[in-house]
């Protein structure tokens, strides 16, 4: 089984953490931030890794450290979950649209951490959550998990479509990436390690 869990405790957040690679995208979810947690949900169904997450964060402060946090305890636990990568497919990408809004990501889980992010926002928040956090959540997350990820919105006009089809996306990309290749006998490079 391709699983891990991590707990992160710090000033600022409680994080406990399970995710199985393998799963049917089962999700349960609580971050204090109602529509991130949609999001997060949005992610589990759509890569198909089951997620369970509880957080307690310093949300009299604002989201900022709570949804960082997030992206590092999960990218941490992708990286756990791979170990040397043998046997998967490395490479995912996908091209989503979400009513006026086509968004695309890219992943290598390379060993590299690497993140570009092209998105902007036509509002700075929906509900009481803070748009801008979209982005450090996916860098938080490409640092631990040790992924190079291409996250480019191509156009959109609503926020909440926006993250959306940035969240959809990227699961979809890393669901195609850490998918088992039956043609794939070691690690997925040609210098044997990731």
């Amino acid at each position: 089984m391709r699983t891990a869990s991590i707990t992160r405790e710090t000033k600022e957040t409680q994080i406990k953490l399970a995710i199985n690679l393998d799963g049917t995208g089962a999700a349960s979810i609580e971050t204090g931030l109602g529509f991130f947690n949609h999001m997060l949900t949005l992610f589990s169904s759509h890569s198909k890794v089951d997620l369970d997450l509880h957080v307690t964060g310093d949300l009299d402060v604002d989201g900022h450290h709570t949804v960082e946090d997030v992206g590092i305890a999960l990218g941490k636990a992708f990286a756990d979950a791979l170990g040397d990568k043998r046997g998967i497919r490395r490479y995912g990408f996908f091209i989503l649209p979400m009513d006026e809004t086509l968004a695309e990501a890219v992943v290598d889980f390379s060993g590299r951490p690497y993140c570009v992010y092209n998105a902007t926002f036509p509002v700075e928040r929906v509900g009481n959550f803070d748009l801008e956090l979209v982005r450090e959540f996916w860098l938080g997350f490409a640092n631990s998990a040790a992924c190079n990820l291409h996250v480019n919105v191509r156009y959109g006009a609503n926020g909440h479509h926006i993250s959306e089809a940035i969240f959809k996306s990227v699961a979809r990309a890393i669901r195609a990436a850490v998918e088992p290749d039956p043609r794939q006998q070691g690690v997925p490079s040609t210098k044997g390690t990731l």
